[in-house]
This record gives C-alpha cells, structure tokens and sequence, in this order.
C-alpha cells in the first residue's frame, strides 16, 4: 500500500486526480471508487482523512481553479497602464476567453442541485472577488472619472454576482436562448453604468459557453 507522509502532495494527488477524471467522465459519473482506483495505491483512508466526501472535492478542486482566476484578477487589478473601464472590460474578456472555461463547462456538475458548492461560490464571490479585485476597481473609476456610482460596494456585488450567478447556466440551467437574453440584459445594464464593456464578440463567447454546458447534459 502506497503511503505519502506529506500531506500537502496527498492532497495535490488527489486533486489532480480528480481533476482528471472530472474532465473524462463528468463528475456526476465520477465516483469516490474511481478516484481510489487511480491514485497508485493510495488508500481510501487517506482519501477521507482529507475529504469526507466527493464532494467535498469537488468544492477543493473548484477553490483551487478560484485561485487561479483570483491571480489573474489581481493582475489586471493592478495594472497602470488601463483605466479601471478598460480594466473592467480586459477581467470580463480575459475570464471567459481562458482555455479552461471550456473544460469546466464541459464537466460541470449541475450546481443548482448542489448546495454545498453553490454556497461556496456566493461566499466566495461576495466575500473575496467583490471587495478584492473589482470594488478597487470601481473606487478608481470614480476617482479617473470612468465610471460614476455612488455605491461603489454595491456596484462591485452586483456586477460580480450577475456574472458569476445569474449569467451561469451551470447554476441556473438555463437554455442557450435564456442565456442570451441575459448576456444581452448585463450588456445593457452595464452601459446605464457608462461602462460599454461587453462587445459582439463577448456575447458570442458566452453562448458558447452555454452550448457546451447544455451538450454535456
């Protein structure tokens, strides 16, 4: 039996594993049994001395996905050669575009039936991506004079939560033509802010999201 005395490179074996097999079978036909058998002899205690249960892994390997995207944001976030709209508009083009939106729409787990992780990511995008990466933004924009709120917080929440939540099928299930409808309402709400930031070519990204989540179903 095959024993890793580091915890962390346990947890990663397992991760990457699961990963994997997420993106071969889809995690609704991935089981916990799966998982074991891949993971060269660890064994199954070591499994649930980490995670209780699949999913439980499932919220580990998303949070790690998070962190990733969470680097990017700060990237742009910080940039001084943009102004907080091109800012706004560079997060929104380069979060959709990155090749592994693709891989998780593929994949998904249908998480309007999956309270724990639907829990995780409003806590995430309320707590975390709303106040760290895109409020710093807004605060910049009223002082460049690119954008004009007088709720900056609440700007910040509610942009992140339309796109995050209510623009995500995976949550919401909604159809290619609900989806649209929706992509072309955040479009408009976001130009009553003066922030023109989603493009045709944005729009048409988003459906194909949508089209690839619907296929795996």
């Amino acid at each position: 039996m095959a024993r890793n005395k580091n915890p962390e490179e346990t947890v990663n074996r397992i991760l990457d594993t699961s990963y994997r097999l997420f993106l071969e079978k889809g995690y609704e036909y991935t089981s916990t049994q799966d998982i074991i058998d891949n993971l060269g002899g660890l064994s199954k205690g070591a499994i649930y001395h980490h995670f209780k249960s699949k999913e439980d892994i499932l919220i580990a390997v998303t949070d790690r996905m998070t962190e990733q995207s969470n680097h990017m944001l700060a990237e742009i976030r910080d940039r001084t050669d943009l102004n907080a709209r091109e800012k706004l508009r560079m997060i929104f083009k380069d979060s959709i575009n990155r090749p592994v939106q693709d891989e998780i729409f593929a994949v998904a787990p249908n998480i309007h039936n999956n309270a724990k992780l639907l829990f995780s990511i409003l806590h995430e995008t309320i707590h975390d991506a709303a106040p760290n990466y895109i409020l710093p933004i807004i605060q910049e924009g009223i002082a460049d004079g690119s954008i004009k709120t007088d709720y900056p917080a609440q700007l910040a929440e509610l942009i992140i939560l339309v796109a995050n939540v209510w623009m995500n099928p995976m949550i919401l299930d909604d159809t290619e033509e609900e989806s649209l409808g929706k992509f072309i309402l955040f479009q408009q709400m976001l130009g009553g802010f003066g922030l023109d930031i989603v493009d045709e070519e944005m729009l048409g990204r988003l459906q194909e999201l949508t089209a690839i989540y619907q296929k795996r179903k």
